[in-house]
């Protein structure tokens, strides 16, 4: 899984290289398809359930599973990269958001806060831990900058498969739920916005949307958890940004 993220760690950094003002969100999806490919791997997302895209690309108010397409970057924007590979036989799963050119303060604070909830939530991944300290610890600090975590939509275990038990929500009681152990492997994701947490579909019943329009960010992290505490298999902010 560490191999397959960081297959994935250098599609991102390839992602953000060619993300500016007039680049369509399909032209982002082919380069990471040929890129992954390129690596002796595959798209996780590509025909899962049916989905069309290598990557998952939602900009501004879509908070997750943006089909790749017609819809060009503009300047002010922020948008969510989704990605996930597979080498043989195993998936690693990350996500970024990322700004394109100058954005708001209002969407700095997002993707700012957004990050560091992961930050947090992945420090939590030790053995002896229990999931919601997991949760709680995305909740708390995407609480206390007066934004709302998306409660409708969760992390996953993974491995073989991309979405495996148990769910990981980006709430909750700390010293609740299962206990962690050596071994296990979680997609992390911390899904936020700047208005309320509720979401709708949307009319092609893949992108999710914040319901009152308001901003959202989107960071996720493969984490294994080890006796040595937590595992980043695909550890995107260990690259000169």
């Amino acid at each position: 899984m560490a191999a397959a993220g960081a297959i994935l760690v250098r599609t991102l950094e390839l992602i953000e290289s060619k993300i500016r003002p007039g680049v369509t969100t399909g032209e982002l999806d082919a380069a990471a398809e040929r890129f992954i490919r390129s690596q002796g791997a595959t798209p996780a997302f590509k025909g899962y359930r049916g989905f069309p895209g290598s990557l998952c690309t939602s900009p501004n108010s879509m908070v997750v599973h943006g089909i790749p397409g017609a819809y060009e970057l503009r300047r002010g924007d922020v948008i969510s990269i989704d990605c996930g590979v597979v080498l043989d036989g195993w998936v690693a799963d990350a996500a970024r958001t990322f700004a394109v050119g100058s954005i708001s303060p209002t969407a700095r604070k997002l993707l700012s806060t957004t990050e560091a909830s992961l930050f947090a939530a992945a420090e939590q991944c030790r053995p002896g831990n229990r999931l919601g300290d997991v949760s709680h610890a995305v909740q708390e600090v995407v609480e206390a900058e007066g934004l709302s975590v998306v409660r409708s939509l969760v992390g996953h275990g993974i491995g073989r498969d991309m979405h495996e038990d148990p769910q990981i929500p980006n709430y909750g009681a700390p010293g609740k739920g299962i206990k962690l152990e050596e071994g296990m492997v979680f997609a992390v994701e911390p899904m936020v916005t700047v208005g309320r947490h509720a979401v709708r579909m949307g009319e092609d019943h893949w992108a999710i949307y914040s319901q009152d329009g308001s901003l959202a960010a989107h960071f996720e992290f493969t984490i294994a958890i080890t006796a040595d505490g937590p595992r980043v298999l695909t550890p995107w902010h260990e690259t000169p940004r």
